[in-house]
């Protein structure tokens, strides 16, 4: 099991940036993805973004890419998610959770932290 846990979140202004991080620790070893999900009142569940956790290759939604930039530090076993120009449309509960293998899909997922609430106003 791969413990995770968000921080980072708060209230912004619309055009502000944001950044959120994820410690990550357990058994680390079993886990190839990292990723970011997002929750807003009354939606579904929703991809953000990800990372591969050894390679670095990065995934992105359409809704973010451009804005946001997903990073880890290895060393620090840490994820990052930087998120520029945010727009009131970005308010949700953010979740880190890591994946033995898929990238893009909640039922890839076998580990999800507790989230943290990033509110966007405008």
């Amino acid at each position: 099991q791969v413990q995770l846990v968000e921080s980072g979140g708060g209230l912004v202004q619309a055009g502000d940036s944001l950044r959120l991080s994820c410690a990550v620790s357990g058994r680390t070893f079993s886990m190839s993805v990292l990723g970011w999900f997002r929750q807003a009142p009354g939606k579904e569940l929703e991809f953000v973004a990800a990372i591969r956790w050894i390679s670095g290759t990065t995934y992105y939604a359409d809704s973010v890419k451009g804005r946001f930039a997903i990073s880890r530090d290895n060393a620090k076993n840490t994820l990052y998610l930087q998120m520029n120009s945010l727009k009131p449309e970005d308010t949700a509960v953010y979740y880190c959770a890591a994946s033995p293998f898929g990238v893009a899909k909640t039922y890839d997922y076998d580990s999800w932290g507790q989230g943290t609430q990033v509110t966007v106003s405008s």
